[in-house]
């Protein structure tokens, strides 16, 4: 069979390859994009839609975002995150603040991945310039004088490419065979995840749950809000603490909501909907190179996840936007060396680099129970403070402020002293 020729291939249709493909469309570059499912298809995930994520893709089609809001049966817009320490004591944190749900589209969203990934791919579909195949595993990856030779097992689909965009997940093999990201348990972390419906209650007002048990720590147990009276429940936690303290994360779930003292009542009346079901996250919590001779690795292939969150979404479209206006300079310039793609590495450690490494010591931090429950009793004990989190969202160098002691001394400090004047 003779290969199709292009200049840009992507292999893996998820939200990474689909925004890397509709990015290279919007700058009017062709591109080759293969997957080995066929659409719609479920994906093992959290199903969150960050900020990050929304308004990346408001940013390049308006209409999809507006689309997908008025889909209600297929979405919930969320407005914050609800954090529960270990002592049960339960913070609020809106993403925005003050927010008003009955005017403002929501910064944030749960959707099953079968749907929101569905509508990515539509509108894949409807853009001309992307060469779209659906059930194709890619199993070799050929080095050629000028880039790439892929091909499934039996030879029956090759392309021939120039440059090769990586975005088939967390168990890329390329990424960990030919780019040489091996998997590292202190940066890597092991999830389950299920659908229950009819837990109750779930918040009023659409927050995210994540609730920090000290059976999975550090990592968090999550309850996010979906239509129709659904719920994706699952947790995570450290692959290494995983395997140190020999935890069965199935069993700890079933465990979590049948038999813990402040979460077992709100499933009293709900029904698993199907399976629990595991899958691991490569973090981004160690700095690895994302790119080679002729090749870029776009969101979890690239180890991108987010170390606190788990939210891998946002940087995985963040990314693939980064790698396709890199790939148009590549094609400007004819140049495809490891060199020069090592601007896109810098790139993404310049957008991503240091919101991950404050995740990554945060998630050190609340390690320690004890620091958990001070700073949620304290934080929701003081209005002020809600406040001011919520705008550390938004805020990169505000959010530096977190993790430094002598911070928080400070803003004591002034409370106090302006307590005192007033």
């Amino acid at each position: 069979m003779p290969s199709l020729q292009t200049q840009i291939a992507i292999v893996g249709a998820g939200p990474g390859g689909a925004a890397t493909a509709l990015k290279l469309h919007a700058l009017g570059i062709p591109c080759v994009l293969v997957d080995q499912a066929v659409f719609p298809r479920d994906k093992v995930c959290g199903d969150a839609i960050s900020g990050k994520a929304a308004t990346l893709l408001n940013r390049l089609d308006p209409g999809f975002m507006e689309a997908f809001r008025k889909k209600k049966d297929q979405q919930v817009g969320v407005w914050g995150i609800q954090f529960v320490a270990p002592n049960g004591t339960a913070v609020d944190i809106p993403f925005k603040f003050p927010y008003d749900m009955e005017r403002e589209p929501a910064p944030g969203y749960v959707s099953k991945r079968i749907d929101f990934d569905q509508q990515l791919i539509q509108k894949v579909l409807e853009s001309e310039s992307i060469s779209f195949h659906q059930g194709i595993r890619i199993e070799t990856y050929e080095r050629t004088t000028g880039g790439y030779r892929i091909s499934n097992a039996d030879n029956t689909f090759q392309v021939e490419t120039t440059l090769l965009i990586l975005a088939d997940g967390a168990n890329s093999g390329f990424s960990r065979k030919n780019a040489g990201l091996e998997k590292d348990p202190r940066h890597h972390a092991g999830a389950v995840r299920a659908y229950y419906k009819n837990v109750s209650p779930l918040h009023p007002e659409n927050f995210i749950e994540l609730h920090y048990l000290k059976e999975v720590n550090p990592g968090y147990f999550w309850i996010f809000p979906l239509p129709n009276g659904y719920a994706n429940v699952g947790l995570g936690m450290r692959s290494d603490f995983i395997k140190k303290q020999k935890i069965n994360l199935r069993e700890v779930l079933v465990q979590t909501v049948n038999e813990h003292p402040l979460l077992s009542g709100r499933f009293a009346n709900a029904t698993l909907e199907g399976a629990v079901v595991g899958y691991g996250l490569p973090l981004g919590s160690r700095p690895r190179p994302i790119s080679g001779d002729h090749y870029m690795l776009v969101g979890d292939a690239g180890h991108l996840i987010d170390p606190l969150t788990g939210e891998g979404i946002g940087n995985a479209i963040y990314s693939g936007f980064i790698a396709a206006e890199q790939a148009q300079k590549c094609l400007e310039t004819g140049n495809y060396s490891a060199p020069f793609l090592k601007a896109y590495d810098q790139r993404v450690a310049r957008v991503l680099g240091a919101e991950m490494k404050l995740s990554y010591q945060l998630q050190r931090m609340l390690r320690y129970p004890w620091l958990t429950n001070t700073l949620a009793n304290w934080i929701s004990r003081h209005h002020w403070l809600v406040e001011l989190i919520s705008r550390m969202y938004t805020d990169l160098e505000l959010r530096k402020q977190l993790v430094k002691p002598l911070f928080w001394i400070k803003l004591l400090k002034n409370r106090i002293t302006s307590s005192k004047i007033n």
